[in-house]
């Protein structure tokens, strides 16, 4: 029988040891990692390749918010589980080619100076490395976005732990020194039926990208057959570019895209129509796109 793994110090050092947290891009590994020489997360792990890179993801929740920065069109770079420093150091942004010597507050001061106990390893052997689900740097700036994914709603988790949210608050000063956006997400911020869509199409829209052309085509049979079934669409989109598999992809991709916005709470059933909406109302569907946060905008506890 396999023993069930903990996290020790000596876990932590080796975690340190192999550079965890660092690099970018392709490069780029993550802190906690689903692999079998790492403790077991809580909930449904996931793990699948994405930019030439295989992602370590502990939950079906943020399965869900990777999808959702998977589609923003300005997203230049994505990291799982980031490492959170525990003493001062240059803005996350170095990494890409950020020319600052500034240096800013790990968590361990930042934790002093809001009242709070910073966690601790349960074996004593030293500080808790505290981390954030996802980190982005988007174009146009470049600019940074942090975001958590709780299960919970927050009005639940306040009652029910106080401590986990005295960890949130730690987290989310954290980026704010940096001037960074956090999100919290949680379940109220997700329309389930949107998680439903994404998860049936994400074989598609995160294959290889295809041809802007063949995108093109799809986007313009979709609109010219606006009350078509997804079958009658995909159908004839499959005649155009030879093949079934060409026509989901190309589908999908400017679907997930905002190329051709459409209602991701649909149903599942492939001869019901595609229904056509806004791009603003198909970005409100989502939560990072629409920087959707749980977390109130005036803490009350800064107040």
């Amino acid at each position: 029988m396999r023993t069930t793994k903990r996290f020790t110090g000596k876990v932590i050092e080796r975690f340190e040891r192999e550079g965890r947290g660092l690099g970018a891009f392709a490069d780029y590994s993550p802190y906690h990692q689903v692999s079998r020489g790492d403790p077991a997360s809580s909930g449904r792990s996931h793990l699948h390749v994405w930019r030439s890179r295989l992602r370590s993801l502990l939950s079906d929740g943020e399965l869900s918010v990777e999808f959702s920065f998977c589609m923003l069109p300005e997203l230049k770079d994505l990291v799982e589980q980031y490492p959170l420093d525990w003493f001062s150091d240059l803005h996350p942004l170095c990494r890409y080619g950020c020319d600052s010597q500034a240096e800013y507050p790990g968590t361990l001061q930042i934790a002093e100076e809001l009242g709070l106990k910073h966690p601790w390893m349960r074996d004593g052997s030293g500080p808790w490395r505290m981390t954030t689900d996802f980190v982005a740097i988007l174009n146009g700036g470049p600019s940074l976005l942090a975001v958590a994914r709780k299960p919970d709603p927050l009005a639940t988790l306040s009652t029910r732990d106080r401590r986990e949210k005295e960890l949130l608050r730690i987290e989310r000063e954290y980026w704010k020194r940096r001037d960074v956006e956090w999100l919290l997400i949680t379940s109220d911020e997700f329309d389930a039926r949107v998680v439903k869509e994404l998860r049936r199409s994400a074989p598609w829209a995160l294959a290889d990208s295809v041809q802007s052309d063949e995108k093109a085509k799809a986007v313009r049979i979709a609109k010219a057959n606006r009350h078509a079934s997804l079958s009658q669409i995909l159908q004839a989109t499959a005649q155009a570019l030879g093949s079934m598999e060409a026509a989901q992809a190309s589908l999908w991709q400017s679907i997930w895209r905002g190329e051709l916005p459409i209602d991701l709470r649909r149903s599942w059933r492939p001869y019901l129509p595609l229904r056509h909406i806004s791009e603003a109302e198909f970005w409100s569907l989502n939560p990072v796109r629409s920087r959707r946060s749980a977390w109130p905008k005036v803490d009350p506890q800064e107040v």
